[in-house]
């Protein structure tokens, strides 16, 4: 009782124009609210967030337990920081406040899918901090970096868990290429982050200087240090250090205390999808997350979770790179891996190279306009011209649609068409019919009921003829002809793609030799 009573008289002495400090020595800091630009950030990672979450919370056993805590007295605040046991010099103000409110209060639903995360992230921050003899709590560092999202990529280029910029990673032995980028490992980014804070430590001997050197780079805050008049405080140079860094020093406050008190503001974790205990499998040739995802009946998404680092879901070779799986996939990867890079290996790796697409490829166009999508799939004897004709649609739109080129077309693969919306279950129905069911449908095939009787122009000697008969198309008669195909044969007669034939009709196919 007697230490409550201290800390409320410290509280009350604290008070300077409105503004509380945990330090008599710190300068006035004015009242602020947030900065927008935090909110905006949170709000683009929550965005970025990769992880679906579970529909139901991990909540206390009381229903009271539900309701936010919302915003406190100024004293619980400075008695609960006061209580954290660490070598950094935590203090309280309105500025802190201002973070500790948006992270309690505003931001509830990602502090919760943080919290979740930390169950995966924290257990390996801390046991290199704790092998370096470092403060634990910089393991809050990478809540204001990245939301704990290894794949949080910022517009100023900064990447991963702890949110390196790509001299800066590179400088600290991290690959970055176009397979791999090691920012993005959460165990190598962590071991680079230490080791970098433990170089900052080392100019500094400050913590809360070393976080604002981290943010900005230690030229700002070397830069800041001169302006105040060589001061080595944070507190003091406050107003010398760039915009966004004032607010990081109080954020990771606000986060250390959010994390700390996160029951006693009814904040539970999330759960996170991760598995608890994990196991790596060194890589001795390329390997693409396909192979491993169907030979151990994983999903993707899994592989990309716990192997964020791989840019294009593929281990290229030449390297000392690992895949990271849960304990008991693991075993079984370690059991089968010669068959699981053997599986569909030509589909990925062309002659010892890596192919990042399969050899056809996936490109998806966006949809049209009030089109619906069907799929055909070729079958024996089919041709570019003849589905486009099938489904009434252009041949340079089905080839655009499926980036075919060349008009080449293999016996089993799938072509994406788009077709009117209301016409869905017609079109739908091509995909199962026979040959001759589907040349009836084209526009190329022979009418036996034109609308008018024709009649064929004059017999040129010097040409070969073809009297058209019932069941035949421009396609069937090409292939009667050697050297020939239906493009010819359209160009001898001035036929287009929407002209049709009729029993009788007679049709130039070749000069006579």
């Amino acid at each position: 009782m007697q230490k409550v009573k201290k800390l409320a008289l410290l509280a009350c002495m604290m008070i300077v124009g409105g503004v509380m400090v945990a330090q008599s020595e710190v300068d006035s800091i004015p009242e602020a609210n947030t900065p927008p630009y935090l909110e905006e950030c949170l709000d683009s990672l929550l965005n970025q967030w990769y992880i679906n979450k579970a529909p139901n919370h991990l909540v206390p056993d009381s229903i009271e337990g539900l309701a936010s805590v919302g915003k406190l007295p100024d004293s619980v605040y400075i008695e609960r920081i006061a209580a954290i046991n660490s070598p950094m010099p935590y203090t309280y103000n309105s500025i802190v406040k201002n973070h500790i409110e948006l992270y309690t209060v505003r931001r509830r639903e990602l502090v919760q899918n943080m919290l979740g995360l930390s169950e995966y992230y924290f257990p390996l921050f801390e046991q290199e901090l704790d092998a370096r003899q470092m403060p634990l709590e910089l393991k809050y560092l990478p809540i204001i970096e990245s939301a704990l999202n290894p794949r949080a990529y910022s517009r100023a280029g900064a990447s991963g868990l702890w949110q390196f910029m790509y001299y800066t990673g590179r400088q600290y032995g991290l690959t970055i290429n176009s397979y791999v980028d090691e920012r993005r490992d959460p165990y190598k980014s962590t071991v680079a982050a230490i080791n970098f804070l433990d170089d900052l430590y080392a100019i500094y001997k400050d913590w809360f200087l070393v976080i604002a050197a981290y943010n900005c780079g230690p030229g700002n805050v070397n830069k800041a240090i001169r302006r105040s008049g060589g001061k080595r405080d944070f507190w003091k140079i406050y107003y010398h250090l760039p915009r966004e860094t004032r607010g990081y020093v109080p954020a990771f406050i606000a986060a250390t205390y959010t994390f700390m008190y996160a029951k006693e503001h009814n904040l539970y974790a999330n759960p996170n999808n991760l598995p608890v205990v994990t196991d790596t499998i060194s890589v001795n040739q390329a390997i693409h997350f396909k192979q491993v995802a169907e030979m151990l009946d994983v999903n993707m998404d899994y592989l990309r979770s716990l192997n964020p680092q791989y840019r294009k879901d593929l281990i290229p070779s030449g390297s000392d790179f690992a895949l990271r799986l849960a304990m008991n996939d693991a075993s079984e990867f370690a059991a089968m891996e010669d068959s699981i890079y053997a599986f569909k290996r030509n589909t990925y790796f062309v002659n010892g190279k890596t192919t990042v697409k399969p050899q056809y490829s996936t490109y998806t166009p966006d949809i049209p306009k009030n089109k619906a999508t069907v799929y055909y799939t070729v079958k024996s004897g089919d041709a570019v011209g003849l589905i486009a004709d099938w489904y009434d649609v252009r041949t340079s739109d089905l080839r655009y649609w499926n980036n075919i080129r060349r008009n080449v077309i293999r016996v089993g693969q799938k072509l994406r068409i788009y077709v009117p919306k209301n016409k869905t279950d017609y079109y739908g129905r091509i995909n199962d019919m026979a040959y001759a069911d589907k040349q009836r449908l084209s526009s190329k095939s022979v009418t036996s009921n034109p609308s008018k009787p024709k009649k064929n122009g004059p017999v040129d000697p010097n040409y070969e003829y073809y009297t058209v008969r019932s069941g035949d198309n421009l396609w069937s008669i090409a292939k009667k002809y050697s050297g020939i195909s239906n493009t010819d044969i359209m160009e001898l007669n001035g036929l287009s793609t929407s002209s049709k034939l009729w029993i009788g009709q007679k049709l130039k196919i070749k000069p006579k030799s």
